[in-house]
C-alpha cells in the first residue's frame, strides 16, 4: 500500500506538512455500510451498459490521516495516458474530496497516489464574468448528486457560472464543452503549475500550446508534458497571470455569442508536434457525442469481460466499480509516430525510444492480485505491459522497482520478479523472455542503487549471509522474505528457459526465509549480523525490521513454500490455530520507529478482523492459507466476511493502490485467488454470486455457477470442474484460461463444522 514514506528511516513525521491544511471530509462511512449516499449517487447510472454501474467516487473520501482508497474520480480510457478529474482543493495531493461542493477546475492528472504526488498536470475551468484566477476565488459550486460522472466523461453544472460543462476523454486527449445560460464574458482558465516551461498562444490558429514540467521525482531533467489546446472560435483576449507560484492563462471569448466554449485538448510526453498528432488521430473534428459513444463502447466492452448474475444492486455496483479501478493503471506512456508505430519519451534515459511503455505501477502493491487477474482476464494487454518493463531495462540498465513514471525508490524487494514469473509459467505471450530474465538475474546477483529505484536493498549481505542483518539494513525482515520469494520466481523462469544450473541455485536461495524464522516464537524476526535476534521482540510493534506492519502481518510472507511454513508453525492444526488467533487478536499496535500513528494503523483498528489488516496488501493471501492447511471452510467464511464488510461501492478499507485492492475483490468474488503468483494455479474459495462468466480474450469463456448461493449459504460443499468432481483446494490456470465450467454446491454449514 502506498504509505507515508515507504522506508522506515524516512519517518512519517517528515510528511506532516502535507496534512496541515486538510480537514475531515463529510459523509464518512464505516467499511461494510451499504446505504446509498449523496456521494455514491453522484455517478448514478445514466448510460446503457456496465459503465453506468461504476461509481467514480469510490475510494475518494480520504485524507492524510485515514484512507478509504486514496483514489480520484477519473474519466479516461482504460489504461489511458491522460486522466481527467475534478479538483476541489489546491496545494495538496488530496486534491478532491467528495464532501466538497465546489470545484476549482477540471484537472489533467497523472497521480497514482497522493503519497507520490502528481506530475505534468494542468487544470481547466470554464467561466463567465470576471472572476479572480486564484483557485479559491474562481471556484464554483456544483451539485454532486446531479453530476453525471462516468468512466469516460464528466458532466456537471457550474452553478456560479450557470454553465453546463462536459469533459469527454480519449486515450491522450479530451474535449471540454461549456454551455452558458448567459453568453456575456465567456471564457476558459488554464492553470499551469510552476513558472518554467513554454506558454505559446497562437490567436491566428485559435490554439494554445504550453508545457507542464511539474513533478516530484522519477523523471529526467528534460521531462515535460506538452499540451495543445484547440478552440472552436477565436478569443477576444488572452493574458497570463501569476498566482501563488503558478501561471494562469485567462482566455475570454466574444460577448453575446450564443455558442458554447469548446476546447479540444491534447497531451504528449514527446513534443508539441506529437500532441497535435494525438489530437488529430483521437479527436479531429468529431463531435463530443461521437467521442462519448466511443468511450462508452470501449468501457462496456472491457467491463463486459466479466458478467455476473444474481447479485444485489449494491454488489453489482461494488463489483463493476472495482473492475473499473483495475483498468486505470498502469498508464499508457507510448504514442503513435507518423507511421502509427509506438514510440515513447523514456523516463529512464531522457530519450525518445521506439516501442511500448507504461508507467505508474507499484509492484509491491500489485504483484499479489492484479497481475494474476490480468493473466486470466486481459492476457493480451498484460503481454504488452510486460514488454514495457523489458524496455525500461533496455533503456535504463536495470529493472524498475516502482516506475512512477521512471525509477522511483519505493517499498521493499524486487517484486517485478513475480510479475514475469507468473506470466511465463502461464505462457503469456507478447514480451521478450530472455531479456526479461537477463534483467531479473542482474539485480539478484549484483548491487544496484536502491536509493535511486533499482537493485535489491542489501544484496551484498544477502549474497554473503543469506539474509539482511537487522543492525545493518532497514526493514531487514521484509527485504529478506521478499528476496527469497524473488529468488523462487527467478528459479521458475530459469527452469522454463532451460537454465538448469540457475534454476537450482535460485531455488536453493529461496529457502533463505528460514534464516529469519524464529522457531521459539514462530514469528519472523530481525536477525543481527552476529547471528543474535534483534531485541526486544514485540509482535505488535510496527516498522523496521518490518514494513508497514508488524510481526503479525509478516508472519505469513512465504507464499512460495506454504508446506514449509506450515511445518515451521507446527503443522496444519497449529497453523489454523495461529490464523484464527490473528483474526481474534485485538487490533492493537505500537507505533515503533514511525513515532506516530500512521494511517495504516488507524485503518486496521477500524476493521473487525484483529491483526488481519486487509487495508494493506501483505496479508491479502493469508485467508487462503486456511485452505492450504486443510480448512477450506475457514477460507470461505473469512473471505465472505471481508468481501461484505470491507468493500462497498463507496469505499475501500485502505489505499486502493492502482487496482490491487480491487483485483482482490474481483478474484475472491469469483471464487479463487492466487496464493502464490509464480505458480500457475489458484486456491479455491467460494463465489459471491450465483453465476458469473469470464471471457478470457482468446475466445474461451469460464462459467462459474453456484445456484444456491446467498447470504445464508456461504460455504462450498462439492465443487465440480467440467462436470467432474474436483477434490483439490487449487485449480490450475490452464484449466480456466482454456475455458471451463465450475460448479459450487453452496450450503449453510461447512462440511467440517
Amino acid at each position: 500500500m502506498l504509505g507515508h514514506s515507504r522506508r522506515d528511516f524516512l519517518k512519517a513525521s517528515s510528511l506532516a506538512a502535507l496534512g496541515t491544511t486538510l480537514v475531515d471530509a463529510a459523509g464518512q462511512e464505516q467499511p461494510g455500510k451499504q446505504e446509498e449516499t449523496v456521494q455514491t449517487r453522484a455517478s448514478a447510472p445514466v448510460s446503457n451498459g456496465l459503465a453506468g454501474l461504476v461509481n467514480l467516487f469510490q475510494g475518494t473520501d480520504s485524507d492524510y490521516y485515514f484512507s478509504r482508497g486514496n483514489a480520484l474520480p477519473i474519466a479516461a480510457m482504460p489504461f489511458g495516458m491522460a486522466h481527467w478529474t475534478l479538483q476541489s482543493r489546491s496545494g495538496s495531493p488530496w486534491m478532491f474530496q467528495p464532501g466538497d461542493r465546489r470545484i476549482q477546475g477540471l484537472r489533467c492528472t497523472h497521480q497514482l497516489s497522493p503519497w507520490l504526488s502528481d506530475y505534468g498536470h494542468a487544470m481547466f475551468l470554464p467561466f463567465s464574468g470576471d472572476p479572480q484566477p486564484d483557485p479559491d476565488a474562481r471556484s464554483s459550486s456544483y451539485r454532486p448528486e446531479e453530476a453525471q460522472l462516468l468512466p469516460y466523461a464528466l458532466r456537471l453544472k457550474l452553478l456560479r457560472y450557470q454553465a453546463d460543462v462536459e469533459l469527454v476523454a480519449t486515450e491522450r486527449c479530451c474535449v471540454i464543452t461549456a454551455n452558458f445560460a448567459d453568453a456575456a464574458l465567456r471564457g476558459l482558465m488554464v492553470e499551469i503549475p510552476g513558472k518554467s516551461g513554454k506558454v505559446e498562444p497562437d490567436d491566428s490558429r485559435r490554439a494554445l500550446r504550453f508545457e507542464s514540467r511539474a513533478n516530484a521525482g522519477g523523471v529526467p531533467d528534460n521531462f515535460a508534458t506538452y499540451y495543445v489546446v484547440q478552440f472552436a472560435e477565436p478569443w477576444q483576449n488572452f493574458e497570463v497571470r501569476e498566482v501563488g507560484g503558478n501561471r494562469v492563462g485567462v482566455i475570454r471569448f466574444q460577448t453575446g455569442a450564443n455558442r458554447p466554449v469548446e476546447a479540444r485538448i491534447a497531451t504528449s510526453f514527446i513534443s508539441f508536434e506529437q500532441a497535435s498528432r494525438n489530437l488529430q488521430l483521437e479527436v479531429g473534428d468529431r463531435p463530443p457525442a461521437e467521442l462519448r459513444a466511443q468511450g462508452e463502447e470501449k468501457w462496456n466492452t472491457l467491463l463486459g469481460r466479466i458478467r455476473i448474475e444474481g447479485a444485489t444492486e449494491h454488489q453489482r455496483r461494488t463489483f463493476y466499480s472495482c473492475l473499473y479501478r483495475t483498468l486505470l493503471f498502469p498508464r499508457t506512456w507510448h504514442e503513435p509516430d507518423e507511421n502509427g508505430k509506438p514510440r515513447h519519451f523514456s523516463a529512464f534515459n531522457g530519450k525518445v525510444e521506439p516501442g511500448v511503455m507504461y508507467a505508474d505501477h507499484g509492484y509491491w502493491d500489485v504483484y499479489r492480485a492484479w497481475y494474476p487477474f490480468m493473466s486470466l482476464v486481459y492476457p493480451e494487454r498484460l503481454g504488452e505491459i510486460l514488454e514495457a518493463w523489458v524496455n525500461a531495462y533496455r533503456e535504463g540498465g536495470w529493472m524498475p522497482q516502482f516506475p512512477a513514471p521512471g525509477y522511483r525508490a519505493c517499498m521493499s524487494g524486487s517484486l517485478i520478479d513475480s510479475l514475469f514469473a507468473d506470466a511465463i509459467v502461464k505462457d503469456i505471450a507478447g514480451f521478450d523472455r530472455e531479456t526479461a530474465y537477463e534483467g531479473l538475474r542482474k539485480h539478484a546477483m549484483q548491487p544496484g542503487d536502491p536509493s535511486r529505484g533499482y537493485g535489491r536493498q542489501g544484496i551484498e549481505y544477502y549474497l554473503k549471509m543469506g539474509y539482511l542483518p537487522a543492525d545493518r539494513v532497514n526493514q531487514s525482515v521484509a527485504e529478506t522474505a521478499d528476496a527469497a520469494y524473488g529468488d523462487f520466481c527467478i528459479a521458475q523462469i530459469a527452469a522454463k528457459l532451460g537454465r538448469r544450473e540457475d534454476a537450482e541455485m535460485f531455488l536453493k536461495r529461496s529457502t533463505n526465509w528460514r534464516k529469519i524464522f524464529d522457531p521459539q516464537t514462530r514469528f519472523f524476526r530481525g536477525l543481527n549480523e552476529n547471528g543474535s535476534w534483534l531485541e526486544p521482540f514485540d509482535p505488535f510493534t510496527w516498522g523496521s525490521p518490518y514494513e508497514e506492519g508488524a510481526a503479525w502481518q509478516h508472519r505469513w510472507n512465504v507464499p512460495h513454500d506454504v508446506p514449509g511454513l506450515i511445518a515451521a508453525l507446527g503443522g496444519e492444526k497449529a497453523t489454523v490455530a495461529a490464523l484464527e488467533e490473528m483474526l481474534a487478536a485485538p487490533p492493537k499496535f505500537n507505533v515503533g520507529v514511525y513515532g506516530q500513528e500512521i494511517h495504516e494503523m488507524s485503518e486496521m483498528a477500524a476493521l473487525p478482523f484483529g491483526q488481519y489488516m486487509h487495508n494493506n496488501q501483505p496479508v491479502h493471501h493469508v485467508l487462503y492459507l486456511f485452505a492450504a492447511a486443510g480448512r477450506p471452510d475457514r477460507t470461505q467464511y473469512w473471505v465472505r466476511r471481508v468481501l461484505n464488510e470491507a468493500y462497498s461501492a463507496k469505499d475501500f478499507c485502505g489505499d486502493e493502490d492502482t487496482g490491487s485492492m480491487a483485483a482482490w475483490y474481483i478474484l475472491s468474488a469469483l471464487g479463487f485467488y492466487p496464493l502464490c503468483p509464480g505458480k500457475p494455479e489458484y486456491t479455491l474459495g467460494a463465489p459471491l454470486f450465483p453465476h458469473a462468466v469470464i471471457a478470457h480474450g482468446n475466445g474461451a469463456t469460464t462459467a462459474i455457477e453456484a445456484p444456491a448461493n446467498g447470504p445464508a449459504t456461504p460455504f462450498a460443499g462439492r465443487v465440480m470442474v467440467n462436470e467432474a468432481p474436483h477434490r483439490s483446494t487449487t485449480i490450475d490456470h490452464g484449466t480456466l484460461a482454456r475455458g471451463a465450467r465450475l460448479r459450487f454446491d453452496m450450503q449453510q454449514t461447512a462440511a467440517r463444522e
